[in-house]
């Protein structure tokens, strides 16, 4: 049986209900423009009716406010953060593809062009008068002048790997950063909810913070519940499938520079990616999303040109391994780092030095000389380095190294045939510096794969003592030369047999186009994924956003609810004020 007061209470549910409906839509109109904020929504039911009297049974005792909650769809957070993972990647693919674009452009052609020109002329002018010391000068400076150009796009990918490595770090530190609030903000979420009710602006911090981490790594998280009825959960965020958080604890990962290099001309001090506790960070697959993953890719990506082949023979103290049927059957195109590791059917080697030599039938064989003895047999399978189905800077790199040393070997084999004015032969007119020493390598000793385009150079005692430049195809007598070395110098500019892209200028000029297609491509991709981001999190907004319109209608809506509980109060008091006084009861 209701009290004689039952009407008040039933105004005074509706009055507390609207206020909190008005208090919530006005916390949802102070924060439209705050980012990351979720619309939220208060939710009511009626009251628990009860029994009045038998002859019409149950009466509605008002409204009760059950909870405030977000207006947020699971399958849109994860489309967006799953959209926002592939969106990190080209964007990070796009800016650093555009630094490789800004050294391989038309200007960088022009200048390839110049200083290749500019030497095939003097050697011209040389033909006309090969005793001429001014000319061979002339010749060994523009020479010099083209293996510094190598030198200087050599250092600037160098440069760009450098860069991208110190992002790796900077990366890594974010996503500790990361971690670490996301295990702060849960801790203050279960302590708030234990308590009863939903931390909805901790939450909301909590899903930017997840949003933020998204474009950097896979993430996955799993929320579960914790007990029956007692307001807390487990919260577990994984990156790439490994446990970065757990619901008030972290783990932290860290950068480590590598031991060993993974292609030769890799800059020193590459960073791996461990966690704390020392165990390896390891992206899911070779084509893992992420801005982190993508820097991998940038600098480590060599387009899965690695070496890979049998094992056809093991010495017998089990330390000197050789390969054969390799996927790399030409000395001009290898990037292995010159020690390093080989993995042998799964098992990881590392070994300190190897050699390469032609077998009967033309082929390369590779012999690798290991620290410790292998207990592998012939026959089995062998790899050394990473293949990485990216064109990165080790791709372009070797691809610059390639048209250094095919070039310098056509020219040096024939210039070893000439004489030079003493009457010598048999000099490399090209070489590679030795970067401990600075010394010329001796190529036909330990072969062209030491000659890169970071150390090409002219030969130090023929940029000393030009008179060493071999011109003659027979000895000088009298002064009289043939000349035949000389012109078939000059007939190599227009050799289009030496690359499968045409004459040296042409291949350049193909790894710039190349470089150009790349950079396009990368530019399209990074743009088209922007715009299915754009969409994603519009579509994300129509239901967790705020829109001032609605909220206005609720205003006004929850207003009027109010205004009308706030007259049912009225009413009743003028009826109990009736009863009560004006009939002396």
């Amino acid at each position: 049986m209701p009290s004689t007061f039952f009407g008040l209470n039933i105004g005074t549910s509706g009055l507390y209900t609207y206020q909190a409906a008005i208090n919530t839509t006005s916390h949802n109109i102070s924060n439209t423009e705050t980012d990351g904020y979720t619309r939220q929504v208060l939710n009511q039911k009626a009251a628990a009716a009860i029994r009045t009297n038998n002859s019409y049974g149950m009466m509605g005792a008002g409204v009760t406010a059950t909870s405030i909650t977000q207006s947020r769809d699971a399958y849109y957070d994860l489309k967006y953060r799953k959209t926002n993972t592939a969106n990190g990647e080209y964007a990070a693919k796009q800016y650093y593809m555009t630094e490789i674009e800004n050294y391989f452009n038309e200007v960088s052609l022009k200048g390839f062009t110049t200083s290749y020109n500019s030497m095939f002329d003097s050697l011209q002018e040389l033909s006309k008068n090969p005793s001429s010391g001014t000319t061979r000068n002339q010749l060994v400076n523009y020479a010099q002048n083209l293996t510094e150009y190598f030198n200087g796009m050599a250092n600037s990918l160098t440069n760009i790997q450098q860069e991208c490595n110190f992002e790796i770090k900077t990366q890594v530190d974010k996503v500790n950063s990361l971690g670490q609030q996301i295990a702060s903000v849960t801790q203050q979420i279960n302590t708030l909810e234990a308590g009863g009710g939903t931390a909805n602006d901790l939450r909301d911090q909590r899903n930017n913070l997840i949003d933020e981490l998204s474009g950097i790594v896979n993430v996955s998280v799993t929320e579960n519940v914790v007990g029956q009825n007692v307001g807390v959960t487990s919260y577990v965020v994984k990156i790439e499938g490994q446990t970065l958080v757990n619901t008030g604890d972290y783990n932290t990962l860290k950068v480590v520079p590598r031991d060993e290099k993974v292609n030769q001309n890799d800059a020193d001090g590459l960073y791996e990616i461990k966690w704390d506790n020392g165990n390896n960070f390891a992206f899911q697959n070779n084509t893992s999303q992420g801005y982190l993953s993508a820097l991998f890719q940038v600098r480590d990506g060599n387009n899965q040109e690695y070496l890979n082949g049998g094992v056809t023979a093991i010495s017998a103290d089990k330390k000197t391994v050789t390969l054969g049927a390799t996927s790399i059957n030409d000395i001009e195109k290898l990037n292995i780092p010159s020690e390093g590791y080989i993995t042998i059917d799964n098992l990881q080697y590392k070994y300190n030095s190897f050699n390469v030599t032609t077998n009967a039938s033309g082929n390369l064989e590779y012999k690798f000389n290991l620290e410790n003895p292998t207990n592998d047999t012939v026959g089995s399978s062998a790899s050394i380095g990473e293949s990485i189905d990216y064109k990165g800077i080790p791709y372009y790199m070797s691809q610059l190294n390639e048209l250094a040393r095919t070039f310098s070997e056509s020219f040096n084999s024939i210039h070893k045939t000439g004489y030079d004015l003493n009457n010598n032969k048999g000099k490399n007119f090209f070489t590679g510096k030795i970067p401990a020493t600075g010394a010329d390598y001796d190529l036909d000793a330990v072969g062209y794969y030491n000659l890169t385009a970071a150390n090409f150079s002219v030969s130090s005692e023929i940029f000393k003592n030009p008179s060493m430049i071999a011109t003659s195809g027979k000895e000088i007598t009298n002064g009289v030369e043939d000349k035949t070395v000389v012109d078939a110098l000059i007939a190599l500019k227009d050799k289009a047999s030496m690359f499968k892209q045409g004459t040296p200028a042409s291949f350049f000029q193909t790894m710039v186009a190349e470089v150009g297609i790349d950079s396009k491509k990368a530019t399209n991709n990074a743009k088209n994924q922007a715009d299915i981001l754009s969409v994603i999190s519009n579509q994300r907004l129509s239901v967790s956003g705020v829109d001032v319109d609605e909220e206005a209608m609720n205003l006004v809506m929850y207003q009027n609810a109010y205004n009308m509980s706030a007259k049912v109060i009225s009413v009743m008091n003028e009826i109990y004020d009736k009863l009560i006084n004006g009939t002396g009861v």
